[in-house]
């Protein structure tokens, strides 16, 4: 039985680090095809309006060159984003651990970024490129399913040049009374029977109901931020607390 210390959580369930990554490998495997639909049917479009928050944020510029990296972005879908809201100069490249994601990508790509975009797949714990590689770093709903948090923070930072905005869109606690108990109700009622309709998997989107209530609050997650050297650590809620974007800098 492995150490207790050397264990970690998959949705509700206690498993040894080294298999949660392979467990979230299959997750995705799974719903790769249909987690684009998927994402529009749960949260009824909105996670386009949070996406769009995001790239607002990130303010990539139109005149210079900008070279940002977007993490568990294997279906393109913030990459993008980045790349319609940014000048002829801006450059994205979508990583992501999953190689079923980035099919997905590249296929939804086709040649409308030809030489603006890359798919890379990689471990974001184990980013392949030197310090100071990117002029911003954005990660939407992936952190949390990252086996070491901190392991990946620590990447953004060492990869980011001083001046660049590490940015996360990630689920949250709802903190309107009364939407709280029908979130619960929606995310461990509707959402499985959703995917098992539309993706054929109820299970996979368990464990994605699961995994937002074991992530840590807002201000939990701040000071992780903050303890792998970004400085100037925010984040903002929307929809009711259903949603956190969290935002830094690396000085």
């Amino acid at each position: 039985m492995a150490d207790e210390t050397d264990r970690t959580h998959f949705g509700f369930k206690s498993v040894p680090r080294a298999e949660k990554q392979e467990r979230v490998n299959d997750v995705f495997h799974t719903v790769a095809r249909r987690y684009d639909l998927m994402n529009d049917l749960m949260s009824a479009g909105l996670h386009r309006a949070w996406k769009d928050a995001l790239v607002t944020s990130l303010k990539p510029p139109k005149r210079r060159p900008f070279r940002h990296l977007d993490v568990a972005g294997g279906t393109g879908d913030v990459a993008f984003r980045v790349l319609d809201a940014g000048g002829p100069m801006t450059h994205v490249t979508a990583l992501d651990i999953n190689g079923d994601m980035l099919a997905v990508g590249r296929e939804r790509a086709g040649s409308r970024h030809e030489g603006r975009i890359d798919f890379v797949e990689a471990n974001a714990e184990a980013l392949p490129f030197p310090e100071r590689s990117f002029d911003g770093y954005s990660i939407a709903f992936g952190i949390r399913n990252v086996t070491r948090i901190e392991a990946a923070l620590a990447e953004a930072h060492r990869v980011l040049r001083p001046g660049a905005q590490f940015l996360c869109l990630e689920f949250s606690r709802v903190d309107v009374p009364g939407l709280d108990t029908l979130y619960d109700a929606y995310s461990f009622n509707v959402i499985p029977r959703l995917g098992r309709m539309v993706a054929g998997d109820a299970d996979s989107y368990r464990y994605l109901a699961e995994s937002i209530r074991r992530f840590p609050s807002p201000a939990a997650f701040g000071r992780m931020i903050a303890a792998a050297g970004f400085r100037r650590v925010t984040h903002r809620l929307f929809t009711g607390g259903i949603v956190a974007l969290h935002g830094a800098w690396k000085i």
